[in-house]
């Protein structure tokens, strides 16, 4: 069953099979001439296969009659569950595999015929793909899989973290920046919270799924347990656990390993109160009352101010470019381009020297799309590793310490090539990076890698993907992700940095 509202806003429940996620527009009320065909396949209309049927056993004798309806009726039901299964795709949804298409072709991992989310995580990339499964879009899997990372990746996201996005409409052609507002303080050394808003805020305008479905798989996690994985039992061992237990350790003090079991109750009390939040500034409130209280703090004059606006952009001669806007990296990056693309060379200092600490904010990424080419990337950041290491018991949060406003968003870039803005059709290319020691250059010289591809780019995707051999400056991550010949395409830089699942 999924979860539906109608043009009045109401909710309704019904065994839905998207042909195509298209984010919900009211305004253009053609989504369910879309899936008429579709919906003919797996629910049956008022003519019912019993009503035939029985015209033609009605004519046997007694237990004969009785004996042909049977077979025939459980012949009809078999019939109609394979056409689901079979039009419902892939249900194991494996890491990396692509569901075959009623066609019957199938394709190469990271190629998808509706829609894919990648993350640092297996769990939350599984997680984007359940609510793109349920008929959600690419924000309701953005959103979820962001709130799954903040409770399994507590040392580079969660609820204190910093959030930048950007979301380019497939349907319509605008890409929206978001932006959590300038960073402020809550007390020395740590940040006021603002994730829950922001996160709010962009589900409002542009989800589908009820808000409380996207918060039930990260509330499950963080009340019945989770597997630590390799990145954050990484992170401990380099950390160590000061601040940190219970949470994170074990009852002796050490840190936990990769497979042991954690749990975060508080974190799941703060999720589901969220989850009934009817607004973003309450959902805000879900976190942020029990926090002051754990602190001795009164609330802040000034609270978080989280927006939505028009992307950043630039026309070049490969179609339309979106970024983010300032406080962000994205002027910067779109300079960088710009010069690149007018010299037709890339600039000598790609890749400069590597300093010998980190000079940005360790953080997160993640990104959606489905194959009509709407796409969602997302960046979160607690500037440091486990941010200022101070965990509130009453909610189970870590607290920032990104409060130095004049760099607090040089890590955030995410880029969106839309090949033009009349066409809706057009390709569409998503690249988002985060942890490298300049991210604006290294995602400068990752679009200049796919621009400079193969001119036929139809055989590009179907032979190599998006620019699989670009290389990365730094230690970091990059996302790629791409619409194109109606398939969506997720890859990463390194490739076994992060996972992806899709249908």
């Amino acid at each position: 069953m999924a979860v539906r509202r109608d043009h009045g806003g109401q909710v309704s429940t019904g065994p839905v099979l998207y042909q195509k996620l298209a984010l919900w527009d009211p305004s253009l009320g053609s989504e369910e001439e879309e899936e008429t065909e579709t919906l003919e396949l797996v629910i049956p209309n008022s003519w019912s296969p019993q009503d035939s049927l029985r015209r033609k056993v009605d004519r046997l004798p007694g237990a004969w009659a009785r004996l042909v309806a049977a077979l025939l009726l459980l012949a009809v039901g078999l019939s109609l569950a394979a056409r689901q299964l079979h039009a419902r795709g892939d249900p194991t949804g494996s890491p990396g595999s692509g569901a075959a298409p009623p066609s019957g072709h199938s394709h190469t991992p990271g190629v998808y015929h509706r829609g894919a989310t990648i993350s640092p995580a297996a769990m939350c990339s599984h997680l984007g793909r359940e609510l793109l499964a349920a008929g959600g879009n690419v924000v309701d899997a953005g959103v979820g899989a962001a709130l799954c990372l903040a409770v399994v990746h507590p040392h580079a996201t969660g609820l204190g973290a910093t959030f930048w996005g950007l979301f380019h409409n497939g349907t319509s052609g605008r890409s929206t920046a978001l932006t959590s507002g300038p960073a402020r303080t809550l007390a020395p050394g740590l940040g006021l919270p603002s994730a829950l808003q922001t996160l709010r805020l962009l589900h409002t305008h542009f989800g589908r799924l009820p808000w409380p479905q996207l918060l039930t798989g990260p509330s499950t996690l963080a009340q019945e347990g989770f597997l630590v994985d390799t990145a954050l039992a990484g992170a401990l061992a380099a950390q160590g656990t000061e601040g940190l237990c219970p949470l994170l350790c074990h009852s002796d003090g050490t840190p936990l390993g990769p497979g042991a079991r954690a749990t975060n109750p508080s974190l799941a009390a703060v999720l589901h109160r969220a989850a009934l939040a009817p607004t973003p500034d309450l959902a805000g409130e879900a976190l942020l009352r029990p926090l002051l209280r754990d602190l001795g703090l009164q609330a802040p004059s000034v609270g978080p101010t989280p927006s939505l606006e028009p992307a950043l952009q630039l026309a070049v001669p490969q179609g339309v470019l979106s970024t983010t806007r300032s406080p962000s990296a994205g002027p910067e990056l779109l300079a960088m381009l710009q010069a690149a693309l007018h010299s037709g060379r890339p600039p000598p200092d790609l890749c400069l020297p590597l300093p010998q600490t980190p000079v940005t904010p360790v953080g997160s990424v993640l990104a959606t799309i489905d194959s009509s080419g709407s796409v969602l990337l997302l960046i979160s950041s607690l500037n440091s590793s486990f941010g200022s290491g101070h965990l509130s018991p009453s909610t189970g949060v870590l607290l920032s310490d990104l409060v130095a406003a004049p760099a607090a968003s040089a890590w955030a870039c995410p880029l969106v090539l839309h090949s033009s803005l009349d066409d809706t059709d057009a390709d569409v290319l998503g690249l988002v990076a985060s942890g490298a020691p300049d991210v604006a250059r290294v995602t400068t010289r990752a679009l200049l890698g796919h621009l400079a591809g193969p001119q036929n780019q139809a055989q590009h995707w179907q032979h190599q993907g998006p620019t699989q051999n670009t290389s990365i400056c730094g230690q970091g991550i990059l996302l790629q992700v791409a619409a194109h010949a109606e398939h969506a395409h997720v890859s990463s830089i390194p490739s076994g940095c992060c996972t992806f699942q899709g249908f």
